[in-house]
């Protein structure tokens, strides 16, 4: 008789059945012996199943339920049916004797890295089982024998993403962070930090901080201590597939991973004060040129601290609706480099001439000459940092208006950090 659903254990374990040794005989009513077939081994496993589950179940067929399918060797698996739970680590349990290797593989995917605990009774996979995704477990034992078992997790019932910056492969300036956007809350932050990874060719000291990105969603940017040194190769892998970012947030169902490189040393230096530019590479000065920007006193000052170019825009119409001034301007301009989220641009602004090395006249950008702002266009760098000095500022870039990480102490920024 078989048990009732409610008796079964979670990590369900099935033992071979032992053969008799010759037919067995029964007794027709007519009171002659009846020889029955022999059932043994695997087949006896199969005949098991097959009357517990009320579906056959061949011996080269992996039972989803997660129990073993061979008469071999004797596993269990915390991890069963077809809405196990994902977020779970897959736990392998021998019967007896000691495991050899277990494999846990996704359908059509990698297979789980594990580790066999001492005893060699149990093996326990690195991450956790990913939502929406049917595995298939091998396990062998020391002595050539090996068990079989499936299972299904539930699918996610939301799934969040991610963006990162910068691009895959791209090449970009000293003060560029790894910043990553997620399209919904995270409230696990320790466990999605974790699955964090980053690898730098000559190993950068840095530290991951969360904040509130300009849109208003969660982000969390990773800096070095210091501005990067050229040549820097660096990798980041998100190894995010199976984490609950927790309630409102919804399950990763994927992994993520970005590679750039850090170009030469560049830095521009913007003086308020003297309405000066300056580019410099490598500590030589390359260029140094007149400029004008935001006029001090109200919302069209420009913004001071390190702000890091975040694109190079080009020609682009710029209307001043846009960033809250009303119908101040609405203009094409040309050689557009964005520094901010809220508008902050270095640009040409020849309209702005008889202001240049002057006075600070502009809507809250950096604006230079045509040939000025199209010579510093073709050296920078996304990634390169713009240092802003000066009184007639109307504040400090802050952290998540572009990548105004640099504005905050080293101390300040590791204690970001959710780990």
């Amino acid at each position: 008789m078989c048990p009732s659903p409610s008796a079964r254990s979670n990590a369900l374990e099935v033992f071979p059945l032992i053969a008799a040794r010759g037919p067995v005989r029964r007794t027709a009513p007519s009171g002659r012996p009846v020889r029955l077939p022999l059932v043994a081994g695997t087949a006896a496993l199969g005949a098991m199943l097959t009357a517990c589950s009320g579906a056959a179940t061949s011996d080269s067929e992996s039972d989803k339920s997660g129990a073993a399918a061979s008469s071999e060797a004797r596993i269990s698996v915390n991890l069963r049916g077809a809405q196990a739970a994902p977020g779970t680590p897959v736990k392998v349990t021998l019967g007896t004797g000691e495991l050899k290797s277990v494999t846990v593989r996704a359908d059509g995917g990698e297979a789980l890295t594990g580790r066999i605990s001492a005893d060699g009774r149990t093996w326990t996979s690195v991450r956790a089982a990913a939502p929406g995704t049917t595995y298939d477990v091998l396990a062998k034992n020391t002595e050539g024998g090996s068990g079989r078992a499936g299972f299904t997790t539930a699918a996610a019932d939301k799934v969040n993403k991610l963006t990162l910056a910068p691009g895959k492969n791209t090449t970009v300036g000293v003060a560029q962070p790894l910043s990553v956007v997620f399209d919904n809350p995270v409230k696990d932050r320790v466990a999605v930090e974790k699955a964090l990874k980053v690898s730098t060719s000559n190993n950068t000291e840095g530290s991951w901080g969360w904040l509130q990105d300009y849109s208003g969603k969660d982000r969390v940017d990773w800096r070095p201590k210091e501005y990067w040194k050229s040549g820097t190769k660096v990798t980041l892998d998100a190894d995010l597939n199976g984490i609950d970012s927790g309630p409102s947030g919804g399950w990763f169902v994927r992994d993520y991973r970005t590679t750039f490189t850090i170009g030469v040393g560049q830095v521009v230096k913007v003086d308020l004060d003297r309405h000066r530019l300056a580019l410099k590479r490598d500590g030589k000065t390359v260029m140094d040129v007149p400029m004008s920007a935001g006029t001090p006193g109200g919302e069209k000052a420009s913004w001071r601290g390190t702000a890091v170019l975040m694109s190079k825009e080009g020609t682009i119409n710029m209307r001043s609706e846009t960033v809250g001034l009303g119908d101040a301007y609405d203009k094409m301009v040309d050689s557009s480099m964005r520094l901010t989220w809220s508008g902050m641009y270095a640009h040409a602004a020849p309209w702005n001439a008889g202001y240049f090395g002057l006075a600070n006249r502009s809507s809250g950008c950096v604006g230079m000459s045509d040939a000025d702002a199209g010579a510093l266009y073709g050296q920078v760098r996304v990634g390169d940092p713009f240092e802003i000095t000066g009184a007639d500022a109307k504040g400090t870039v802050a952290e998540g208006n572009g990548y105004g990480a640099w504005n905050v102490s080293w101390a300040d920024w590791q204690a970001k950090s959710a780990l």
